[in-house]
């Protein structure tokens, strides 16, 4: 496939000093190519600091601009470059990038790290190789064409002649840049497609991977905040004699969010902390609790509410059904409970901001903290000067860390922004850290949802009509008050509209209902309530029509075949309908996200005092083309653990206006005694590659949950699973 290199992004080669072939990709917009002050006819005079980089020696460096999290950027995106250049994958070695619009979007959220660089990266790779192979056929006298590029050399076919990347990484340099390239057929990839070592696993191994809280600054001092334990509290009058008579206690700073007790290490700034004295203002009106929040969402569903689908005729459908189910769903807000809890540091001097974060949004992390770092009329010079000069230069320097943990969490930027007031007020480096307590109880929670849902039947028990009703508080409200416009927030019913069953009539409605709780970002969003609701209810009408769970859906997907084929894979695989051991049992979902499609069939037990056992999940994934199968597979069992958690165990609950649970002990999570069996079966495809990440979470809770029906004859329709929910009569 041939690409018009120049119409899609900027490169341009560049040799300093002999260091070899360091190739600039741009891919910005013409709207941010006119900010940064490109000339579209005199692009080859700026100098972004993206970079693929040869060097002499033959090694080569990628920069990646997504965030690493566990979930394998490090290694995928390289791939993608690697493959187009023919690299020796032994000298590939990734970077950090800085936060800088040059890169495009650096969020890392939506799993869409791979879907969203799939053919720029592989044109910077492709690039590059046709460079080193101009620069030796040049050095050999002898046409392009009689050259191809291998494993990090570039080799004349007809007289065997060899020349290493390296040795040709100067000569490439000056070789202009192709305006159109060849990229390879999936059927000529030998890197794509295979299970690479992981380029980050050797240093999350021998330790030295840097995390967040890993960061150390000569001069540096910690920083610990206490925020209002109830929701929207502002300090008032405080007390910090006592605080500031802890050895070790530098300063008492009040920011934004509460106040922040900074010293000379971690155990002297707790010691402050639990010392301070903090009299709370509470605004009337926010202290929620469980009660009223339920009974905010009951009123709601019994709203019209906003239509978001309505297909077919719903009421003429209701005439032609022959008996209608019912039934009410619910599901918790849920924390996001990541392993290292919120952290930056922070540190201004010599005129900018620097700034060392676990962040899934560099960009605005880069954002906040020029808001909170300088006062407004410097801000407002910079973006003059910006102006004047046609660039988009940003006095702060954002270094992305590894992640111990996003989940979306790590999107906000509140403990940036709290890094950054502590360190202008106190002049020092600043290390700030959130203690786990604090992390549980001031995360920005998966919303809560209300779901009612009623289908109708036709006499062969086929439904002929699907109507659900959504009441929840909008995630996008909550962190954007003013966001969401004609009451509909996507987010909130992604997953429940579109849904692949053939049901002629169907009506999707939201409710917002903002209920106190600040909402965000949670591992596959909305999908994670709605998958759980479509799929335990389409379970209920196939046991109302005395149907198998398996055959009644593929009698509904006759239109959708990539959600049959996931289905059957997953069901063969799991050996749905045969024998097991005794005791055991089996559900089954599939359902639709972030482009890809995954279906799985859960395998539980049911003990004596109600506690669920989940031995096995069979695991079936179609996104795409694959670039790393065993990144693939990893996804799909913490995506199993992730859910399962959620299902079973994890519920944030709310007294006077603040979140009961403080720690892993009130907020567990599942632990590895308790991780089932997963074997996940790829589909192959020749589709361009989609999400991986969180496809494998919206599955697994209705999957337990069927399987629960089916050990118990009881449904579950609300979560975390409870013992008393399978013993009621």
């Amino acid at each position: 496939m041939r690409v018009d290199v120049s119409r899609r992004k900027f490169l341009i080669a560049s040799t300093a000093a002999g260091a070899g072939l360091a190739l600039a990709v741009y891919f910005a917009s013409r709207k941010q190519e006119h900010e940064r002050g490109i000339d579209a006819n005199a692009r080859n005079e700026f100098s972004p600091n993206a970079w693929l980089r040869i060097d002499v020696d033959g090694v080569i460096t990628i920069t990646v601009a997504k965030s690493e999290m566990g979930q394998g950027v490090w290694t995928a995106l390289p791939m993608l470059i690697a493959e187009e250049l023919e690299a020796d994958w032994k000298k590939i070695r990734v970077e950090q990038a800085l936060a800088d619009a040059i890169y495009g979007n650096q969020d890392t959220g939506g799993s869409s790290s791979v879907r969203e660089n799939w053919d720029t990266l592989r044109q910077s790779g492709a690039v590059a190789r046709e460079m080193l192979i101009a620069a030796a056929a040049a050095s050999w006298g002898v046409p392009n064409g009689e050259c191809r590029a291998q494993e990090g050399m570039v080799i004349h076919s007809p007289s065997r002649r060899k020349q290493s990347y390296g040795q040709l990484s100067v000569a490439a340099a000056r070789q202009p840049v192709p305006k159109m390239v060849e990229l390879k057929e999936p059927l000529q990839f030998h890197l794509i497609g295979k299970p690479v070592q992981r380029l980050d696993t050797p240093f999350k191994i021998n330790g030295s991977a840097l995390y967040g809280s890993d960061i150390k600054l000569p001069g540096m001092l910690t920083a610990l905040v206490a925020h209002c334990p109830a929701f929207a509290g502002k300090p008032g009058k405080i007390d910090a004699s006592r605080t500031r008579a802890v050895p070790g206690v530098r300063d008492v700073v009040r920011i934004d969010s509460g106040i922040a007790v900074v010293a000379d290490g971690y155990w002297a700034a707790r010691q402050g902390l639990d010392a301070l004295e903090i009299r709370w203002d509470m605004p009337d009106g926010a202290r929620v609790n469980d009660a009223t929040i339920h009974e905010q969402l009951v009123a709601a569903v019994n709203q019209p509410g906003v239509t978001v689908q309505d297909d077919g005729n719903l009421e003429q459908g209701r005439a032609a059904a022959s008996r209608n189910v019912e039934a009410v769903y619910e599901t918790p807000f849920q924390a996001h409970a990541t392993m290292e809890p919120m952290n930056c540091t922070a540190y201004l001097h010599d005129g900018i901001c620097e700034v060392w974060a676990p962040t899934q949004s560099p960009e605005a992390a880069q954002e906040i903290a020029l808001r909170y770092a300088f006062p407004g009329l410097v801000r407002l010079w910079h973006k003059l000067r910006g102006s004047v000069q046609r660039s988009r230069a940003v006095p702060v320097v954002v270094h992305t860390t590894h992640l111990g943990g996003g989940f979306g969490r790590r999107l906000e930027q509140d403990y940036v922004a709290e890094a950054v007031q502590v360190a202008r007020a106190v002049d020092a480096p600043i290390r700030l850290l959130w203690s786990r307590e604090e992390d549980m109880q001031h995360d920005v929670y998966r919303p809560a949802s209300y779901h009612r849902l009623v289908a109708g039947l036709d006499r062969s028990g086929m439904p002929v009509t699907w109507h659900h009703k959504i009441a929840g508080p909008s995630l996008k409200e909550s962190l954007r008050p003013g966001s969401v416009k004609g009451g509909h927030d996507p987010t909130s019913t992604q997953g429940a509209t579109n849904i692949p069953y053939a049901v002629p009539n169907v009506r999707v409605q939201y409710l917002m209902a903002q209920v106190g709780v600040p909402c965000g970002y949670w591992r596959s969003v909305g999908h994670s309530n709605n998958a759980f609701v479509v799929e335990c209810f389409l379970d209920e009408l196939a046991a109302a029509s005395s149907k198998d769970p398996l055959a009644f859906r593929l009698a509904l997907l006759a239109d959708a075949p990539r959600h049959r084929a996931v289905l059957e894979l997953a069901a063969g695989k799991a050996g749905w309908g045969r024998n097991l051991p005794k005791g055991h049992y089996q559900g089954l979902a599939v359902h639709k996200s972030f482009g890809s499609y995954v279906a799985q069939v859960a395998e539980v037990s049911i003990g004596n005092a109600g506690e669920v056992r989940v031995h096995r999940v069979v695991c079936a994934i179609d996104c795409g083309m694959v670039v790393n199968p065993g990144i693939v597979v990893a996804q799909m069992e913490g995506s199993v653990a992730f859910a399962l958690t959620a299902a079973l165990k994890g519920a944030i609950t709310l007294e006077d206006g603040r979140v009961t649970q403080s720690n892993f002990h009130d907020y567990p999570i599942l632990r590895m005694d308790e991780m089932p069996t997963v074997e996940t079966h790829i589909v192959r495809s020749s589709e361009p590659p989609t999400g991986v990440g969180e496809p494998g979470v919206p599955p697994t809770a209705p999957a337990v949950v069927n399987a629960i029906f089916a050990a118990t004859g009881r449904r579950i329709r609300r979560l975390p699973v409870r013992p008393e929910d399978l013993f009621r009569r």
